[in-house]
């Protein structure tokens, strides 16, 4: 059979095309192809001309687009899927966090203390040492005394006396710094008489029954031991970018829609296309730390790049509560593990509806972090407010809520119902969800945590990713954690309330063309069909078809963006 196969491939292929207009520059075939259409989710072959699919369909349609310069390209059994769209991360974060100390696998404080401590030996007195990705929920046997939830910096000062640390929690809402670091602050047992000093807005100082810091730096808080770190220069940042294009592009990803973008990140960005150094499709979000930078946009207007589709700048991101981990995620009642605590705003409501007004009038999508449910009741309620008042203008806002981790019951349909897109991060799921019980209780986590078939069944758009670099870029496990409901160790058996579990079908599209909707981009990418970009990822194992334990076994082979393999 495999010979009699061999045979007619040969045969197409040494047929020459009627029609020159529609040679390919090459044809993908003999794989699994998946086009994520549900009309016809698979195919026997793609065209490519240029950098666009010219045709999908079966493989004896094949001979139509062959011509005699036509690359014939055999996937030998490999697995073709459209390009998958990180829907949610930060790529300067994924550069600097390569160039930075990676404390993502770490498992215990002992084990950042010695990477601490080698960073601290090999640096010249004062340099700073940073890195990211602890969590002291994921502590394998952990003994450490822990002040309302988080480690104390007594250890951290030890093994780095002279060189201020700091170095942040895996969600990225929380940072621990060691003496040196607060000392540079201004933050220290000797001044802490002054508690005018602990009140940050939107953030907490955690401190101990003396009243002294214990290094934690809670949400907004971070930026008072953050403001003191010396700023990346040009070389620094160009190289953390260069970085991560190559990570996006050896982990399939063809577009990445950057969640946060400061100034000087959208001048880079801007530079590396002029230069033909972008080689990864940016959907970026301007920053709303940024006030004076979110009113230039908003007076100017969006940037959308119709012509080239490497670099479109039309989405204002607000950063409106905290993480589960940090037990900043706001609440409307109570954390199940903090007696009291609701976690907190990091953001004015006010601003909120004041941007999403100002964004449906100017033409920007608003994306809002919410995890917490009272986070997430706020935003829908500025957002409808903000639609009402202009429904014309607001027929096709796209608005985002970003992780939509937490959500009360009633507050479900309500995503479909105001046409909110839920961007959600199911790889949360896999690592959360062991310990994010005692942060919400078994009801409030069956109710409303990580509920994608109660939002896709309701009509709602959800999107998947991985928030890297608070999760690693691969988008594999979250892929993985979108099917099965359990941790990357395969945990529990039957998975996490498993009737909230996608579909492979529905996992794919979350991962491509309900991203490309989410950027207004399901014209030109997301799925295999005529006319749209030839973005593909290709796999070496079928991730649609194989048993669910080895999906995580599944690679990158082949990256392609605009019909040009990136990486192989």
């Amino acid at each position: 059979m495999k010979k009699l196969l061999t045979f007619l491939f040969i045969a197409l292929f040494s047929c020459s095309a009627e029609d020159e207009t529609n040679t390919a520059d090459a044809i993908y075939f003999n794989g699994n192809i998946y086009t994520a259409v549900d009309a016809q989710p698979k195919a026997g072959f793609v065209a490519v001309k240029g950098d666009r699919i010219i045709g999908v369909g079966e493989t004896s349609e094949m001979i139509k687009f062959q011509g005699a310069n036509t690359k014939k390209i055999d996937l030998n059994g490999k697995t073709l899927t459209p390009g998958f769209i990180e829907s949610h991360a930060h790529i300067m974060g994924i550069g600097h966090n390569e160039l930075n100390l990676d404390l993502l696998n770490t498992e215990s404080y002992d084990e950042i203390l010695e990477k601490v401590q080698i960073a601290a030996q090999n640096a010249a007195p004062g340099e700073w040492i940073l890195g990211r990705g602890w969590h002291q929920s994921k502590w394998v046997n952990s003994t450490d005394t822990l002040i309302k939830g988080f480690p104390t910096h007594d250890r951290l000062s030890a093994v780095s006396p002279d060189n201020p640390v700091l170095i942040w929690h895996a969600s990225g809402h929380a940072a621990l710094a060691n003496t040196k670091a607060m000392e540079l602050a201004g933050v220290s047992s000797i001044n802490m008489e002054n508690q005018n000093q602990l009140d940050v807005e939107g953030g907490e100082i955690i401190t101990d029954a003396l009243g002294n810091p214990t290094g934690i730096f809670n949400e907004r808080a971070m930026g008072v031991v953050g403001k003191v770190i010396p700023a990346n220069d040009i070389a620094r940042n160009t190289k953390a970018l260069e970085m991560a294009i190559k990570a996006c592009q050896r982990n399939g990803i063809t577009s990445f829609h950057d969640a946060g973008a400061t100034r000087e990140s959208i001048d880079l960005f801007r530079s590396f296309k002029n230069n033909q150094q972008l080689g990864i499709r940016l959907y970026v979000m301007v920053t709303g730390f940024d006030a004076t930078l979110v009113e230039e946009f908003l007076e100017s207007g969006p940037t959308i790049d119709s012509t080239d589709h490497l670099l479109t700048i039309r989405s204002i991101k607000l950063n409106c509560d905290g993480a589960l981990g940090s037990r900043g995620a706001w609440l409307l009642e109570p954390y199940s593990d903090r007696a009291g605590h609701t976690g907190m705003a990091t953001l004015s409501m006010d601003y909120v509806a004041d941007i999403a007004t100002k964004g449906v009038d100017k033409g920007f999508q608003v994306c809002s972090h919410a995890i917490g449910d009272r986070a997430n009741r706020e935003i829908l309620d500025r957002y409808e407010s903000a639609f009402k008042a202009a429904p014309e203008k607001a027929k096709n806002h796209r608005f985002r809520i970003e992780h939509a981790q937490h959500i009360s019951k009633e507050d479900i349909p309500r995503f479909a119902a105001l046409g909110v897109i839920p961007a959600m991060q199911a790889i949360h799921m896999s690592s959360d969800r062991p310990w994010a019980i005692d942060r919400l209780g078994k009801e409030r986590i069956e109710e409303g945590a990580y509920v994608w078939q109660k939002l896709l069944q309701s009509g709602a758009v959800v999107t998947n990713g991985t928030d890297a670099p608070v999760e690693p870029l691969n988008p594999i496990p979250s892929f993985y954690a979108s099917v099965s409901r359990k941790t990357l160790k395969g945990q529990p058996a039957g998975g996490y309330e498993p009737e909230q579990k996608m579909t492979r079908q529905q996992a794919l599209q979350s991962y491509t063309i309900n991203a490309a909707f989410a950027a207004f981009e399901e014209q030109d990418k997301g799925s295999l069909e005529i006319g749209k970009l030839a973005d593909f990822t290709i796999f070496d194992k079928d991730i649609m078809e194989v048993e669910e334990s080895e999906i995580l076994n599944a690679k990158v082979t082949t990256t392609v963006i605009g019909g040009k393999t990136v990486f192989e």
